[in-house]
């Protein structure tokens, strides 16, 4: 698996398409895999984020089972006359060190949801909208990703809104969006490493799932 960050500049027009609508993001993002790339393997998929950081960078992650090239992107979204216009690393050494008991510090931007129940129809899947919420969200469901969380605050949420066409109809989409900041544990390996590749959550297309560590 590897790990890829790359600067969006926010003077660019395509930067503003791009962030305005999480499907045009997802597929400038598998685009920029060639036809015979794996973006899909036993070890994860292609996952992505948009991150701000604390001097106001806008920074795209992506994980991914092969290298992407980000070329085009870049002339869309970037600083294509940069020498430093995208950063790829492996994850193995981090996914081979990784032992339970251990600490790390985290972000994760996620679609937390329920299912609510309708008489005589189809459940129906709903976000939820208030902090409490978003953070017992995750603090119910952290144990079966291979963690528990020592602290999670929940440092970002928004309601995405955009337009998704399918087989010729063009139809909303509305996703609740939370980003969580905090410190876990590690209690089953495996479960993390799985949780790392593939991704927590739903909305994995629209940005969300994307889980990273950093040392403590």
């Amino acid at each position: 698996m590897y790990l890829t960050r790359m600067f969006l500049n926010p003077a660019r027009r395509g930067t503003r398409q791009l962030l305005s609508s999480p499907q045009r993001m997802h597929a400038a993002v598998l685009g920029s895999f060639p036809p015979d790339s794996e973006v899909e393997t036993g070890g994860g998929r292609v996952l992505w984020r948009v991150d701000a950081d604390p001097r106001a960078h806008t920074l795209l992650y992506i994980s991914s089972p092969a290298r992407p090239d980000l070329t085009a992107v870049v002339e869309q979204a970037g600083w294509p006359v940069s020498e430093s216009t995208w950063q790829t690393a492996t994850l193995d050494r981090l996914l081979d060190r990784l032992a339970v008991g251990q600490q790390w510090r985290f972000r994760l931007t996620a679609n937390p949801v329920h299912n609510v129940a309708i008489p005589g129809q189809r459940g129906k899947r709903l976000g939820h909208v208030t902090v409490d919420q978003q953070e017992q969200w995750l603090t119910d469901r952290s144990s079966g990703w291979g963690f528990t969380t020592t602290s999670a605050d929940v440092t970002s949420r928004r309601r995405l809104s955009f337009a998704r066409r399918t087989d010729g109809t063009e139809r909303t989409v509305t996703v609740s969006v939370a980003t969580f900041d905090g410190a876990l544990e590690v209690t089953d390996v495996d479960a993390l490493k799985h949780s790392l590749g593939h991704g927590l959550g739903r909305a994995k297309a629209y940005g969300c799932g994307l889980l990273t560590l950093a040392p403590p």
